[in-house]
């Protein structure tokens, strides 16, 4: 997908995907203009400290605001949707808050996208949103649902919606890594469970999955990435092997294994070398849009404890060390601009 004079609008943009993805486009493209949209006048402020682009701009908005949308979506070529509530326990605490934002923001973006003639948008999903038991992975199924259902929604008009779906990214604000950096120095580590797994993805691999899924999209599918697993007890003893842990259970809302491609969808789901499509279930879907993928075997599943890529404590380790390389490499960037 060239970007170069394009305009690209990327909500929730301040958060640790949108930095990402915006160094990323910055540095391979020239557009036109590369939007942040979001509600947080402080991380704005503190994003463009790390960047000195004249393309860049600075849009304060909320996805519940249709109106907003309406506005900072005029003259936009390509959508990357990351605004969310993302935490568990908070989505599980404040329900109403999480529907507003990750459904009804959902269908605001939607509307506004084909009524603006925006031409591809790609949606952020989570593995909790495959078989989800709590409400965050509640509200980002019915996201992906409508994200999906949007591509009948368009009509003629030419926007076209995509989901890419996959799991724990490394090192992201709230994410187990960056808490256990911090909980080392107690000498000890709280583990929700030692039977623990988790897909994990860099925040690297991330980014360029979501564009090389703007650049490959048709409309309508799931792309789901081939990432390793882990298990948390691993991650604890790579990040401070002279810590004790201490097993504090499950939260409410926490599955044991997570679950990117879930039996049912696995029946219409094709693989093909770097990742999974998971088709739409669209009349129009023939096997022109298939592209080589192969349909995977009857019983399919792709969850963290029956994938056969498992990280190795020293793989761990290694992520570990570019996360932390990388976000001193921020901080130096920051500081120098």
């Amino acid at each position: 997908m060239d970007l170069n004079g394009r305009t690209v609008l990327i909500t929730g943009g301040t958060g640790s995907l949108g930095k990402k993805l915006t160094r990323k486009i910055l540095s391979q493209y020239r557009p036109k203009r590369l939007i942040i949209l979001s509600r947080d006048e402080l991380k704005q402020s503190e994003m463009a400290q790390s960047f000195d682009d004249p393309s860049l701009r600075f849009f304060i908005g909320d996805v519940r605001d249709k109106e907003r949308l309406y506005r900072a979506f005029d003259g936009v070529d390509f959508i990357i949707h990351a605004a969310a509530l993302k935490q568990v326990p908070a989505a599980e605490y404040n329900p109403f808050e999480a529907i507003k934002t990750n459904i009804l923001g959902a269908q605001n973006v939607i509307d506004v996208a084909v009524d603006k003639g925006v031409k591809r948008v790609v949606a952020l999903s989570t593995d909790k949103a495959a078989n989800p038991i709590n409400l965050y992975g509640a509200t980002k199924l019915c996201s992906d649902k409508l994200f999906i259902a949007g591509n009948s929604y368009a009509g003629g008009k030419p926007t076209r919606f995509s989901v890419v779906r996959y799991g724990n990214v490394v090192g992201s604000r709230g994410s187990v890594i960056p808490f256990f950096l911090k909980m080392r120095d107690t000498g000890v580590l709280p583990i929700t469970d030692p039977r623990m797994t988790r897909f994990w993805i860099t925040l690297d691999q991330g980014a360029d999955l979501v564009l090389s899924s703007l650049d490959k999209m048709k409309g309508g599918e799931i792309f789901v990435p081939k990432i390793p697993s882990a298990g948390m007890m691993d991650v604890a003893r790579a990040i401070a092997p002279e810590c004790a842990t201490k097993v504090v259970g499950i939260r409410p809302g926490e599955k044991l294994h997570e679950t990117l491609i879930s039996e049912d969808d696995g029946r219409h789901t094709l693989e093909y070398e770097t990742h999974y499509v998971i088709q739409p279930q669209f009349s129009w879907w023939g096997e022109e849009r298939k592209n080589g993928g192969k349909p995977v075997a009857e019983g399919f599943s792709y969850s963290s404890d029956n994938n056969k890529e498992v990280l190795n404590i020293l793989q761990i380790k290694n992520i570990i060390k570019e996360f932390c390389d990388a976000e001193e490499s921020d901080i130096l960037r920051a500081a120098n601009n």
